[in-house]
């Protein structure tokens, strides 16, 4: 007599809809698994703008300060922001800065000395960045030289550019109103809020239907609560950024008046918004963390790595075309100096303060601006209480020695624990 197993079927199991508690668990088991992302940058600016605020309270807490800090760190932010890339692969390009220089000094000679309108030479600008991120890729990735050697080498070359273009020492003024404007106008303060408005039900929608996609397709997601916390602190953050900025900040209103969101802001937030979606939800983004996190595993996979690792450079002295634009509206000028000086060593150290990874296939375009604003703030406060820019250079490096030691003590750890 054979007997034949009769299979009960029950109700398909069903996901347990995400807690917040739950999240919060994971979050902190990341974390201790060394998964720290931009947490020690967001406690360092924390902590720094407590100190100043309390040391300086009437100058760092004014409207005008709070305006200065956007414009004095907006070139070595847009820097830092094509600096990621490079480091995402492993790579560094220590010539950003003077490619910066370099093409504020083009920009400068097309629409100064030859007359040409503002736009020809803002292509002119980044075309010239493009070139120089071209060659550097090749000789990076075709040739084998280390990028440390070719970027070292541009460095020094690209200062000897700008030289020759600068006549040998001399000052070339920006005059263009569309150029002037770029770092030192505003925004009306209307303008200010429907931009803040637009941003916030933006990044609602994009979080709303992610989290909606997520669950329809039984993946696990964040807690509906959370993703509200989020959409709400982001409208907290620029609320309060808005209304602060469109207090007045003129010392005499009856000779002018001085309100609104810089408009160098909206630039660098749209730059923010175009390179974080090309690296989360591109394929060529999934190939550069690939390529940075296992260079021949990701040749295996059929990626053109020495395509990737040319176009890295390309976008990083993009942005460093960038960069110098802004740095040269901010001055009404260029001069040899622009580019040189701290400027190179802040993007780089904004970039891993931030959060991004020296040793590749960790970080985000958003730990450029978060470390932009972490260098920023150190330099905009000690320069309040008076510090001298010496004392600014041995902080900054303290903070960047801080960030490069977190980032290998998480790299430990997320190899110890297995999560790496």
């Amino acid at each position: 007599m054979t007997t034949t197993a009769v299979r009960k079927d029950g109700p398909a199991a069903v996901t347990p809809p995400p807690t917040i508690e739950g999240h919060v668990r994971t979050y902190v088991s990341r974390v201790r698994g060394g998964d720290v992302g931009a947490l020690p940058a967001v406690l360092g600016l924390l902590v720094l703008c407590t100190v100043f605020a309390i040391m300086q309270p009437s100058s760092f807490l004014s409207a005008g300060n709070f305006a200065n800090l956007f414009t004095q760190g907006a070139a070595v932010t847009l820097i830092a922001m094509g600096l990621v890339f490079v480091l995402l692969l492993g790579e560094i390009d220590l010539s950003a800065g003077f490619a910066s220089g370099v093409c504020a000094a083009v920009l400068a000679n097309v629409v100064t000395v030859l007359g040409y309108p503002w736009w020809v030479a803002v292509l002119a600008a980044v075309a010239t960045g493009v070139v120089i991120g071209t060659t550097l890729g090749l000789l990076v990735a075709k040739i084998g030289i280390p990028s440390f050697v070719v970027t070292l080498a541009g460095f020094l070359a690209f200062q000897g550019i700008v030289l020759m273009l600068m006549k040998e020492g001399t000052n070339i003024s920006v005059r263009d109103d569309v150029l002037v404007a770029i770092a030192n106008r505003n925004l009306s303060p209307a303008l200010g809020w429907v931009l803040a408005i637009l941003a916030v039900a933006g990044y609602a929608a994009v979080q709303l239907l992610r989290h909606r996609n997520r669950v329809a397709r039984g993946l696990i997601t964040d807690p509906l609560a959370v993703v509200a916390v989020r959409i709400g602190g982001l409208a907290v953050i620029l609320g309060a950024a808005v209304y602060i900025l469109n207090l007045e900040r003129s010392r005499n209103v009856l000779i002018s008046s001085l309100k609104g969101v810089p408009i160098v802001v909206p630039v660098i937030a749209v730059l923010l918004i175009i390179w974080t979606f090309v690296l989360q939800r591109t394929s060529y983004g999934r190939h550069i963390y690939a390529v940075g996190g296992n260079r021949e595993a990701a040749r295996r996979a059929g990626i053109e790595v020495d395509r990737i690792r040319i176009s890295v450079f390309v976008i990083c002295s993009s942005m460093a075309a960038v960069g110098g634009i802004v740095a040269a509206s901010r001055a009404n000028s260029v001069d040899p100096n622009t580019g040189g000086s701290n400027v190179l060593l802040y993007a780089v150290g904004a970039a891993v303060i931030g959060g991004t990874s020296l040793f590749g296939g960790k970080g985000r375009v958003f730990d450029a601006v978060l470390g932009g604003a972490v260098v920023a703030v150190i330099d905009n406060g000690m320069g309040l209480m008076g510090y001298s820019a010496g004392v600014k250079y041995v902080v900054t490096g303290v903070v960047l020695m801080l960030a490069a030691s977190v980032d290998a003590f998480s790299r430990r750890r997320a190899a110890a624990t297995g999560t790496r």
